[in-house]
């Protein structure tokens, strides 16, 4: 890497760098003033509302980056403009295509650093702060439905009353079906824990129905051994919203969901965005080129940042908007989620070119 290169590169990390630490400041601050509605309940205290904002920055860190790369960009690209380094190094040989490549290879950092982010610390941290929520709040997790959650897995359905923040399973019934579909046996538990790989449930009561659905055989065990493919895992998609999954628990998940014949919609979105929102910052690199190119003195600075500003949040907004619509309509996961980054992409490259043109 030349001396300039590395010094371009310095430039733009500082200010990319700088910008998310000003958003993230800002959303935290947001995020805080939202909780303090819920102090007082159930113990939950400002140093709860304090420890959970900070746990949920990483999302929001994760959420912000391809804006922040963008006005962080612009801020370098206008500050070296500004000063005519710009100017000196497109008179020194440095061509557009040299100048994009720098900016790519910028963005690649981002786009990996994005998805670090995404798959390692941002799904933990999600769980560890909606944990710490409930067990402020001495809440605990139910489903969409007043009688709890419900889950398939092969020829059981279960029904799970309650769940506690560590995952711990309250109200559990389990309803196992036989090869023609019939009724084989209810399983109903007071408490359920997971334990060495394995489900552990207290306080049974066991239900054996013959083919005619009398009941014919009840046991009361202490405990029994659960065997199912349902892990703490998969539950745990109620205390993380699929956005804030990994790609490797939303592929686990909808793997599973399609061997019980599920629906896969919402979470298919969920997987191709991960795979496609790091890119993103690739994107965002890219139409920052324009700007700067288009600015020639300094009292067009501000208006630049204004426009790359207004450019981020209709990223952001572009991009929750139509993965709405996707899964309203139903449309494919992969065109879904790449429309707004091959558009910013694509409008990037026109602009570079009507530029170069002139």
């Amino acid at each position: 890497m030349s001396l300039l290169s590395r010094y371009f590169f310095k430039e733009l990390t500082v200010f990319v760098v700088f910008t998310l630490a000003g958003l993230l400041g800002l959303y935290t601050f947001f995020d805080l003033i939202a909780e303090l509605a819920e102090l007082g309940k159930g113990g939950y205290r400002l140093l709860d509302a304090v420890l959970f904002v900070l746990m949920r920055a990483p999302g929001n860190a994760y959420e912000l980056m391809p804006i922040a790369v963008l006005i962080g960009a612009i801020f370098a690209l206008a500050s070296l403009s500004g000063h005519s380094e710009l100017t000196v190094m497109r008179a020194a040989g440095v061509s557009v295509r040299r100048l994009l490549a720098w900016l790519l290879l910028t963005g690649a950092v981002y786009a990996t650093l994005t998805v670090a982010l995404g798959e390692f610390v941002v799904p933990q941290a999600e769980r560890w702060a909606n944990q710490h929520r409930l067990s402020a709040t001495k809440k605990m997790l139910v489903g969409e439905f007043r009688s709890g959650v419900w889950v398939k897995d092969d020829r059981q359905i279960v029904n799970i009353g309650e769940m506690l923040p560590d995952l711990t399973i309250l109200g559990v019934r389990i309803y196992e079906f036989g090869d023609k579909l019939e009724l084989s046996r209810i399983i109903e538990s007071q408490t359920g824990r997971h334990e060495n790989g394995r489900w552990r449930l207290d306080t049974v009561r066991e239900t054996r129905f013959g083919k005619d659905l009398q009941a014919i055989n009840m046991v009361t065990p202490a405990t029994l051994e659960w065997r199912t493919a349902i892990t703490p895992e998969m539950l745990a998609v109620l205390l993380v919203s699929p956005d804030q999954m990994s790609a490797r628990a939303l592929y686990s998940y909808i793997d599973h969901l399609e061997r019980n014949k599920q629906e896969t919609g919402r979470y298919q979105l969920a997987l191709w965005g991960k795979l496609f929102y790091p890119l993103a910052c690739l994107s965002m690199m890219v139409i920052a080129l324009p700007f700067a190119q288009g600015q020639r003195r300094s009292a067009n600075v501000g208006t630049q940042l204004f426009i790359g500003i207004l450019a981020g949040l209709a990223f952001h907004f572009l991009n929750r908007v139509v993965v709405f619509l996707g899964q309203l309509n139903q449309w494919p996961a992969p065109l879904v989620v790449s429309i707004p980054t091959l558009l910013f992409m694509a409008l990037a490259l026109v602009l570079l070119w009507r530029q170069e043109r002139r």
